[in-house]
């Protein structure tokens, strides 16, 4: 894993703003920042309360949340919403 501490705190907000999507894959956040899914909820874990982070765990889990491609439609095959500018490769979005 590549630690915490390599991130800036901007990139850990993005991060945690991503993995609290329901529609942003963990593979997204593996893509732009390298971290694995398991990297992913060390992090959440160690941000989040821990009650907060029970019920993030258990949305992922839900049949609610496409954080895993095989949940997903296999109809949607990109990252980012069809409306959202071109960003290519950047590592933080736009606001």
């Amino acid at each position: 894993m590549t630690s915490n501490e390599s991130f800036t705190e901007r990139e850990l907000d993005r991060i945690i703003e991503m993995a609290w999507e329901d529609r942003t894959p963990f593979e997204a956040i593996l893509f732009q920042f390298g971290l694995q899914e398991k990297d992913v909820i060390k992090l959440m874990r160690e941000s989040l309360k821990n009650s907060s982070f029970k019920r993030w765990r258990k949305r992922v889990n839900s049949g609610v949340s496409q954080k895993h491609l095989k949940k997903r439609n296999p109809d949607i095959n990109r990252f980012k919403c069809s409306r959202q500018k071109a960003i290519s490769g950047n590592k933080i979005s736009k606001r």
